[in-house]
């Protein structure tokens, strides 16, 4: 691994290097860093001698508006969500790699193993059983979101940010209550389609962030890798197995994943897939209408325009080929096209929780505006819906919590969101100051 993914150089002192950090995390969080002036913040890194991953991300957290002195508290998945997720995800099938080459390792160094999914919420952990506990107090546990857009600058959401494996140290995290912790996280991906699927992460005390952790790292994320072609090999063979009648199992219907997201992911039993941009856009289309659509009126939800289906059947024939390779369980049927079985999109989802009242499982949920790249008729109109519902929901809601995570993180302009916040916060909330001064900034830009 090059030397800007590591903690330590050669020879440094995890101790000194956290005295640097601190004082640097403090500056910058403080307002003290010109981040406007890319040569004052070039100097500055320079002096604190900060690697310019960590640099960056922090630039990333900033602009999401992301409380550098706020743990997470709520989780990000219900106990049947997670229940269900870990069941359906590919890891899942491996699980037992991992176990035996860092589960058991851990409990025994000291530190804390967790797998996530591709989106950085954690679905396991294992390892020291008292240091799982003194974790789960800064919301280091399963269900929770660690991603970068949740928490910042850490291990875990920084390699899924980057797709790359990558160590924090201290005060590289951009949230002060984990610097007393460091990590080594590496992004899983999909043998088959170079997707990222999850991500394996070490957490502890400085050792966590040690150099000889990297490679036992790496190994594990080898040996998950090619146990997952592997399987994927042996589900073909037996699938081309002649005279095989054995019954398979139920499967949980496929999931397609848009928000946020360009391009879009298709979670399945066997796995999951990068999903092309027209390919996305026909499927959110049909999963719209169970019934089905005549080629005019798909032509019309995909390009926008009328007299498209002589470029519609070209892309169906290819999507149908493409789900086949798959085998995702689902298949593309015609007259009228429609899917074989149900699809489940996380978008939908997330606009029936708010339907219920949901509204911390919905932020949670939300990553970003469906398919932020696309201007086909059907996504342009789930995405405006999806945004604004949340907004409306959020306002309506007035719950200072969600409220504000939904200010921070996606409404960090939005005037009338801020106003209504400094409304139900109560009086004595030490986020009102910060409030007040997002209220200000925005009176004073023009």
């Amino acid at each position: 691994m090059a030397s800007e993914w590591r903690a330590l150089r050669s020879g440094e002192s995890a101790r000194e290097r956290r005295g640097r950090l601190a004082q640097a995390h403090e500056a910058f969080v403080a307002g003290a860093v010109s981040t406007d002036d890319p040569a004052s913040l070039e100097r500055f890194a320079a002096q604190a001698e900060l690697r310019p991953v960590v640099v960056e991300s922090w630039l990333r957290s900033q602009r999401r508006t992301i409380d550098p002195f706020r743990a997470p508290e709520q989780p990000a998945l219900t106990d049947e969500e997670l229940a269900e997720l870990r069941r359906i995800h590919p890891i899942a099938r491996v699980l037992p790699v991992v176990q035996r080459l860092l589960f058991e390792e851990a409990g025994d160094s000291g530190l804390i193993v967790a797998v996530g999914d591709a989106a950085g919420r954690l679905l396991w952990l294992d390892g020291d059983p008292g240091l799982r506990s003194k974790a789960e107090d800064m919301g280091f546990r399963a269900g929770m979101d660690w991603s970068e857009a949740a928490v910042g600058t850490s291990a875990p959401g920084s390699a899924l940010a980057l797709d790359h494996a990558i160590q924090v140290l201290g005060a590289e995290h951009y949230n002060r209550a984990v610097h007393q912790w460091s990590c080594t996280a590496a992004p899983v991906h999909d043998p088959a389609s170079g997707a990222i699927i999850g991500v394996i992460d070490v957490t502890g005390g400085d050792t966590a962030a040690s150099p000889h952790i990297l490679p036992l790292v790496e190994a594990t994320l080898a040996a998950v890798e090619a146990e997952l072609k592997l399987e994927s090999l042996r589900a073909l063979i037996d699938a081309e197995r002649p005279g095989k009648t054995a019954a398979s199992p139920r499967r949980a219907a496929p999931r397609l994943v848009v928000l946020g997201r360009d391009p879009a992911l298709l979670e399945h039993d066997g796995g999951s897939a990068v999903v092309s941009g027209r390919h996305a856009e026909i499927l959110l289309s049909l999963a719209a209408a169970p019934q089905g659509l005549g080629a005019a009126a798909l032509a019309e939800q995909v390009y926008g325009t009328a007299g498209s289906e002589h470029t519609l059947r070209p892309e169906l024939v290819r999507l149908r080929k493409w789900l086949a390779q798959q085998g995702a369980g689902i298949d593309l049927l015609s007259r009228p096209y429609r899917l074989s079985r149900p699809l489940r999109v996380d978008a939908v989802e997330a606009l029936e929780a708010l339907g219920r009242g949901a509204h911390r499982l919905a932020l949670a949920a939300y990553e970003g505006p469906v398919l932020p790249g696309s201007a086909a008729p059907a996504i342009e109109r789930l995405r405006a819906e999806v945004d604004a519902t949340l907004r409306e929901s959020m306002l309506q809601s007035a719950a200072a919590e969600p409220l504000f995570d939904y200010a921070q993180s996606w409404a960090p302009d939005d005037e009338q969101v801020w106003e209504t916040l400094l409304q139900v916060l109560p009086p004595l909330s030490p986020k009102r100051a910060r409030v007040v001064a997002r209220l200000d900034q925005l009176a004073r830009e023009p």
